[in-house]
């Protein structure tokens, strides 16, 4: 079939404009570019000639000697030009032949380059740097300089308070995103904090008691942000989601067998947890039955996995805080026990530990907080002898740096590395009235005492340093939650309900009529009144209450139904039918004098 076209002698100039229009090509009708492929590897392999010429020609002046320099450059570089003009001249009249230009254009001449002065050997000496070179020099040591002291880094210059109750804040959880801040205390309470919702006044918008009567040791939202880890003074860890409904509930374990290895949950007191930070779903606690477990939150009817830290002799040792390392792999749980000791399992591998050091804090005190720097190469202990300690996990004989006079008194103390790796940061503890609490920060390399900062007159028990948002959350001894930050330098967080006006209390509104009172309407209420007032001086005083079963048809205060009524006077009849035949006869005499219901039935 044959396509329609137009007829014989019409003068076709141009595609039709209906047609291009109706088709929605802008540039229908033209005529496609070619290309002529052996033309194009011929102006290529030309071009590469060309240049390995030159740099010949280049690398033999620099042989010569530097006072002949000058003269053989301008001699080649004539001699080159008037080779490229020639070669030029021969393309473009080869080209001019053809009908149209194939290929892509030539490259630039190498003579049209400016010289470079190093190359080309011209001597004199090079001219003084821009004053905008040496400013931006002065700008990167300002910078190297501020890199160099992690103290300028430090989110402190502005603070906001948040009031959880009056007793210790032991618990602080914030979501990978950092919009949601959860608290836990010793008033068995957990807070919801929404930093994008809340305004001036600071409130909770949810507060709840997932776990009844028992404290709260630790939160910790999992790497999704979605479910929030609570474990608490009982032997069952909870999960719940962001707005507080439970997810699952750790299984309990019978206490009566000797292997905890053969229950399927803990058996005692928890103390910490942690979530993976890869794996979604899996968590770790730790317990006083002397264990280790880690769960999945799809099977919370048993546990994953079981390990079991003993001493150098076999004995049980209960393990006071556990962790995961950052990539959550080599490294399963780090558990600081009662002994003084640090354990670091594999985590496939749940028998031996990998690194044991025995007595790394004294023993008899409970090591609170085990963490990992975010390159995963150092461990930093905080223990209940009153130090902190930092240790290489690659040579896990000995501690790098110890640092000592920072009083603890509680069991949940930590400690925590800054978005940078460079600073450690921990909290201190003191008596009611005898001083203020402080967050202190050493420095990793030197772990010299860098910065402190005096946070409020209780002891300073949970830190948290979130590297989204650049700030530091921090829970005290008094029910206070304080959250530091810097408007420079810091993320959204507490920045967003600072600059929100505290809301005004809405007032119940009532709705008044004015009433236009006229002399007519005035004398008809006074009229009314005094009738009124007559009405009720003549009247009777009210009936008492009736008093008894009843009497005149109206019930007694016993109820107000019949059935009441009813079941009262059963109960109140003492009469005893246990002989039927005696309750019989006792009506025979009245049914004899007056007969009532037989007797007429029978008389017909």
């Amino acid at each position: 079939m044959e396509r329609p076209g137009p007829s014989d002698g019409s003068d076709v100039s141009g595609p039709d404009p209906q047609l291009a229009v109706t088709m929605g090509f802008t540039g229908f009708g033209k005529k496609a570019r070619t290309f002529d492929l052996e033309a194009m590897f011929e102006q290529t392999r030309r071009t590469a000639e060309e240049m390995n010429r030159e740099k010949e020609l280049r690398r033999q002046n620099e042989d010569l000697e530097p006072t002949s320099s000058g003269s053989n450059v301008a001699r080649a570089c004539s001699k080159s030009s008037s080779r490229d003009t020639s070669s030029s001249e021969s393309d473009e009249s080869s080209d001019s032949s053809d009908d149209e230009l194939i290929g892509p254009p030539l490259p630039l001449k190498m003579v049209e380059e400016p010289v470079n002065p190093m190359e080309e050997g011209v001597l004199g000496s090079l001219p003084p740097p821009l004053a905008e070179d040496v400013e931006e020099e002065d700008d990167d040591d300002g910078d190297s300089e501020e890199e160099e002291n992690p103290v300028r880094k430090i989110p402190d210059s502005h603070e906001i308070t948040l009031k959880h109750g009056t007793k210790t804040v032991s618990a602080l959880g914030l979501d990978p995103s950092g919009a949601r801040l959860v608290t836990g205390g010793y008033d068995y309470d957990v807070k919801f904090w929404d930093f994008a919702g809340m305004d001036a006044s600071f409130k909770a918008f949810r507060s709840l008691q997932p776990c009844e009567c028992h404290q709260i040791k630790s939160l910790q939202y999992s790497n999704t942000g979605d479910m929030i880890l609570v474990v608490s003074g009982s032997s069952q860890a909870k999960v719940i989601d962001r707005d507080g409904f439970e997810v699952m509930e750790c299984i309990k374990g019978d206490q009566y067998i000797v292997d905890m290895a053969n229950t399927k949950g803990h058996t005692a007191m928890l103390h910490t947890g942690s979530w993976h930070p890869k794996i979604k779903g899996e968590f770790m606690t730790c317990s006083n039955d002397a264990t280790v477990r880690t769960w999945e939150v799809e099977n919370p009817k048993k546990q994953k996995s079981v390990f079991k830290p003993r001493t150098m002799q076999g004995k049980k040792v209960i393990p006071t805080t556990c962790t995961y390392s950052r990539d959550g792999n080599l490294i399963a749980a780090a558990s600081a026990c009662q002994n003084g000791s640090i354990q670091i399992w594999d985590r496939n591998l749940t028998v031996h530990p990998k690194f044991h050091y025995k007595q790394a804090h004294d023993p008899g005190t409970d090591t609170s907080c085990v963490t990992f720097s975010y390159d995963g190469t150092v461990l930093a202990s905080r223990g209940g002898d009153d130090t902190l300690k930092l240790w290489d996990i690659r040579q896990f004989n000995k501690p790098l740096f110890s640092a000592s006079g920072l009083p603890t008194m509680f069991p949940m103390t930590d400690c925590c590395f800054s978005p940078d790796d460079k600073l450690i940061v921990t909290g201190t503890s003191v008596q009611r009235g005898c001083g203020s609490g402080k967050l202190v920060f050493f420095e990793r390399r030197t772990f010299q005492r860098v910065y402190e900062i005096d946070i409020t007159d209780a002891s300073v028990v949970r830190c948290l340093w979130h590297p989204k948002l650049n700030q530091i959350m921090v829970g005290t001894g008094n029910g206070l939650a304080k959250v530091y930050y810097d408007p420079s330098k810091s993320q959204r967080g507490a920045k967003l309900c600072v600059v929100k006006t505290q809301r005004k209390a809405k007032q119940a509104e009532t709705l008044t009529q004015d009433y236009i009172i006229t002399r007519k309407l005035l004398a008809w209420s006074l009229c009314h009144t005094s009738v009124f007032f007559s009405s009720v001086l003549l009247s009777h005083k009210p009936e008492p209450p009736v008093a008894g079963p009843g009497r005149g048809g109206r019930v007694g205060t016993h109820g107000g139904t019949l059935s009441s009524y009813i079941v009262k006077n059963i109960a109140l009849d003492k009469t005893d039918d246990s002989n039927p035949r005696e309750a019989i006869l006792r009506h025979a005499k009245a049914a004899e004098d007056n007969p009532y219901w037989v007797s007429p039935a029978y008389s017909k």
